[in-house]
């Protein structure tokens, strides 16, 4: 694999730097630089300026609307689309559901749904997590049972991140409960409309809003809305969750973090002299730049894997587990950077020095507090290790 881009690739490069330059709306470039609240409002917005360049769906192939394009392009996306702040794609519709509707769906699903996520006619969330099955998601328990041409479903699912913005769920359900926990799922779709569908909040530890809990009680599906066969959805589980492991990762705007960690670091200063001269600060930015070109090699070694294969492979919890690492590594250099203005209560703690990186300090605790989560959701760290094992080791 040749790791120099070549002259068209670079080209491309400067088209999708210009492209962000004059299409991304300011207010949503500086709810992002500053760490303020993407409305839905804002994520449509900019999912609408994307899809009328034929750039929102990065994954897809041109049969089905997307761009087309190679890892190399869909790479260079990533690193130019973080370096302008433009918000991360809400990956439900786009990322999860639109692959694996391409690979498992019907014809008829494939045709009806997928130019509605492409034109925002449709916001979807993802029904996995149950307050029983996170990690062991196997273990389950909604359950739905056919009637006639109907499934009627009842159980309970939590986690669903922006599930208050969704009028549809794509669903991990139990419709065999005899056999071995993998064997009994399958995988159904769910109009949040529908009767007996109801959304609960859930309030994070830094007071947003981002998750809910989802309710079913007696309610009824069309059969139609099964994806792929019945008590297969492991498969389609599996597949989709190596799509949404790559996209956690989060090269482009750990790239950025990084940049804004070392301006940050040149205008702080401690006992005299700028934090970034600071030997143990200086070692442990150098740690992290370091885990962090490593992780962009292997990003690009998986993404031409996943081109010859069609679909991401094992591998992908590589980059989970070491991308959300650096991540929550970079947050946490940030916090100790910027010391008591870190502190959650904007306005609490004033230091004019500390007004100068890109992206300034401002709701630096509500980040730092919101990205733990990286590392359990898409399946936690731990469990990735142990899919690495098996699959990859042979133990």
């Amino acid at each position: 694999m040749d790791l120099n881009f070549t002259p068209e690739e670079e080209a491309f490069r400067q088209e999708v730097r210009d492209f962000f330059a004059e299409n991304l709306p300011d207010d949503i470039r500086d709810a992002v630089r500053n760490g303020g609240e993407l409305t839905k409002e804002h994520m449509e917005r900019y999912h609408a300026i994307l899809n009328k360049k034929g750039w929102l769906a990065t994954t897809w192939a041109e049969e089905f609307g997307g761009p087309g394009w190679g890892p190399v392009e869909r790479h260079i996306f990533d690193e130019e689309s973080s370096a302008a702040y433009a918000p991360r794609i809400v990956p439900f519709g786009l990322s999860m559901l639109g692959p694996v509707l391409q690979k498992f769906g019907s014809k008829e699903q494939q045709d009806y749904y997928l130019p509605r996520i492409l034109n925002g006619d449709d916001w979807w969330c993802q029904g996995y997590s149950e307050p029983g099955a996170g990690s062991d998601l196997a273990s389950l328990k909604t359950r739905a049972v056919r009637e006639g041409d109907e499934w009627v479903i009842n159980g309970q699912k939590t986690w669903t991140t922006l599930g208050q913005h969704a009028n549809m769920i794509f669903c991990l359900v139990r419709t065999d409960p005899d056999v071995k926990q993998q064997e009994g799922i399958s995988f159904i779709l769910v109009d949040m409309s529908t009767p007996g569908v109801e959304v609960r909040p859930i309030k994070l530890i830094e007071g947003g809003h981002e998750v809910n809990e989802v309710f079913f009680t007696d309610v009824r599906v069309p059969y139609e809305n099964l994806v792929g066969e019945e008590n297969k959805g492991w498969t389609i589980a599996k597949y989709l969750l190596t799509h949404e492991r790559t996209g956690i990762a989060g090269v482009g705007f750990s790239m950025l973090e990084l940049e804004e960690v070392k301006q940050l670091a040149k205008k702080i200063t401690r006992n005299g002299k700028p934090l970034a001269e600071d030997p143990l600060f200086a070692a442990r930015v150098a740690q992290a730049e370091i885990d962090l070109e490593a992780m962009k090699l292997t990003n690009l070694r998986m993404l031409f894997t996943a081109q010859k294969q069609g679909a991401p492979g094992p591998e992908t919890s590589i980059l989970k587990i070491k991308g959300t690492v650096i991540n929550q590594e970079l947050k946490d250099i940030r916090r100790r950077a910027l010391g008591p203005a870190a502190a959650p209560f904007p306005g609490s703690f004033k230091d004019s020095n500390l007004d100068v990186a890109p992206s300034g300090h401002a709701n630096n605790a509500a980040r730092y507090f919101n990205n733990r989560k990286t590392s359990i959701f898409g399946g936690s760290n731990e469990i990735q290790r142990n899919i690495l094992t098996k699959t990859m080791l042979g133990l």
